[in-house]
């Protein structure tokens, strides 16, 4: 089952928020800072919102949208910005399940669409994109850190 984290039951999710942030070397992990950026999303927040699916009363995945807007299309956009499941749940639908609750919220909240980004290895994360039907965009996309 699907739920919307909120700053009441976040610290259920904060391990699986390490664990995403572990499996993509996203060198120090902080659990303290981890609980206060992801504090200000939630249903009611015009930043975003995060989403758990519970196996049980277990929180074994999550998502986690933002908003952000695109000047080429002149609409706001969710962005898919955080996917993560537990190894032990992969490959039972638990990814799809949430994309597909990610993009109606975003779509109910007035993005024209849910977009994201993922690393070129991932390719078992591409196969699952794909197979929903997302389409792979023809942008490149870049960092700069000064």
């Amino acid at each position: 089952m699907i739920h919307s984290i909120s700053s009441a039951n976040l610290e259920r999710i904060i391990p699986l928020i390490n664990a995403y942030q572990q499996f993509y070397n996203a060198g120090h992990v902080s659990t303290q800072q981890n609980r206060s950026f992801f504090s200000q999303f939630g249903k009611q927040s015009d930043k975003g919102c995060q989403f758990a699916y519970f196996d049980g009363t277990e929180p074994v995945a999550f998502a986690t949208v933002y908003f952000s807007y695109s000047s080429t299309l002149t609409a706001k956009v969710g962005v898919l910005n955080d996917l993560y499941t537990l190894p032990s749940h992969r490959n039972k639908g638990i990814a799809s399940k949430l994309i597909k609750h990610c993009a109606k919220f975003a779509i109910e909240c007035g993005a024209c669409r849910l977009q994201w980004v993922t690393s070129r290895d991932n390719t078992t994360a591409q196969a699952l994109y794909k197979k929903l039907g997302a389409k792979q965009s023809s942008w490149e996309f870049f960092s700069y850190t000064p």
